[in-house]
């Protein structure tokens, strides 16, 4: 018979020790960087590209839609099973109409760190999404991960791109 904890210890041994993933994207959108930059810094859009069974839900009352370093905003969330989740963001760098960055302070993940860039070109703006995110508990997080979280991930990324070749290359010849 085989030792239940010898067997659990050459396990865990092979568990990555850091448990961060990455979520690469880049998109070509048809549109000038104004439009653009007008567009992706406004957290009023947000539920515009977010799947409708996430229920997405800006909190954060905006006079105006300019983000600035140190802006907080507050959303309502239903990432898995339809549970309503609170979600605060912090904007920690902008680079006007160059980039931004926003990191959770408050939500489902452990770790949320989401850097957007946006490059001009000859056929509008490159777009950039790099999100370095991680799980609560642990090894229970990546077990988590494997089997549902990161498929949701991508999907909602998917379904971004979706929508954002629809709002901005809808007319444009390939």
């Amino acid at each position: 018979m085989y030792n239940i904890k010898l067997l659990f210890c050459r396990y865990i041994y092979f568990i990555p020790l850091i448990m961060r993933h990455r979520l690469y994207r880049e998109q070509q959108l048809n549109c000038d960087i104004e439009t653009a930059w007008k567009f992706f810094s406004s957290a009023n859009n947000l539920s515009k590209i977010t799947p409708k069974e996430m229920n997405f839900v800006v909190r954060t009352k905006m006079e105006n839609d300019e983000i600035y370093e140190g802006m907080n905003i507050d959303y309502y969330v239903s990432p898995l099973f339809g549970i309503k989740m609170k979600w605060r963001t912090k904007i920690i760098q902008v680079d006007y109409q160059k980039s931004f960055t926003d990191f959770q302070e408050q939500g489902p993940y452990k770790l949320w760190h989401h850097h957007h860039e946006f490059i001009p070109n000859e056929n509008g703006i490159f777009m950039k999404d790099t999100v370095d995110y991680e799980l609560p508990l642990g090894f229970l997080g990546e077990i988590a991960h494997s089997i549902l979280v990161k498929k949701k991930v991508e999907d909602i990324f998917t379904y971004r791109y979706k929508i954002l070749e629809d709002m901005f290359n809808k007319n444009t010849t390939k």
